[in-house]
């Protein structure tokens, strides 16, 4: 997760191992171990109220380390170590606004880290659902939930694929559904917005939390702007602001 350090996307390069893969595969507990060892626990920017195992390392030498633990070139970068932008304005939006979540059937969408699942669990949502396709961030994620005292559903389904988007008037069962800092590539940005959309029109809320990223939809509603510290070598610029969005 090195350059380029663009301020629309973020910072992600392919890591540069000279070495075959091993055959071995991590399992859930060794997953456990490797987060642990590559990260601390420490808050997020502008969250003092919750605890994250984040890692200070460039993100590239993060990938390259669980290349070579996991023997596996196929897992995506390793963007549960890292505090994203998105994330941490949306959090500290629920943080300022509890009302908005308590008693909700909350989905994360690409959590991450799990900081804003576990911020709506932690703010009385009746339950949380925490999704990510990579395995790593759903034990990191599992990890998270558990130094922060929550309770959270944990899901690897590719949401996005695995069932068409609820049409109007078929509710789906989440009625707030968060994603933060998701619109950084295009064709994940396209597949997410179509999937939001089919949900607000099954009843559910979507708030968003974006930096600027290159991908984010036109047509939102703002609801408040955060001036966020960026954590170290994740944007380019130390204080980047990001907006939270309604999907009208």
């Amino acid at each position: 997760m090195s350059a380029p350090r663009s301020g629309t996307q973020p910072p992600v390069s392919a890591p540069r191992s000279g070495t075959q893969p091993s055959a071995a595969r991590l399992g859930h507990a060794d997953l456990g171990a490797f987060v642990r060892a590559q990260t601390r626990l420490a808050a997020p920017p502008l969250i003092p109220e919750i605890t994250l195992w984040l890692s200070h390392d460039e993100p590239t030498v993060l990938w390259e380390r669980l290349e070579q633990a996991s023997g596996r070139p196929d897992l995506p970068p390793p963007f549960w170590a890292y505090p994203w932008t998105g994330g941490i304005a949306l959090a500290r939006y629920l943080l300022d606004h509890p009302g908005q979540v308590a008693g909700q059937t909350v989905l994360d969408l690409a959590s991450g880290s799990g900081l804003v699942a576990i911020v709506a669990a932690r703010l009385g949502a009746d339950a949380v659902t925490a999704s990510d396709i990579d395995p790593v961030a759903a034990t990191a994620i599992d990890l998270n939930a558990r130094a922060n005292d929550v309770a959270l559903t944990i899901t690897t389904t590719d949401l996005l694929a695995a069932a068409p988007a609820p049409q109007p008037g078929h509710a789906h069962p989440s009625s707030l559904v968060l994603v933060g800092d998701a619109f950084y590539e295009r064709r994940m940005a396209h597949r997410a917005l179509a999937f939001l959309r089919g949900l607000r029109d099954g009843g559910a809320r979507v708030l968003i939390g974006d930096p600027g990223r290159a991908y984010l939809p036109d047509g939102l509603r703002q609801l408040a702007r955060y001036d966020v510290p960026a954590w170290a070598g994740l944007e380019d610029t130390e204080i980047k602001p990001a907006t939270v969005w309604e999907l009208p």
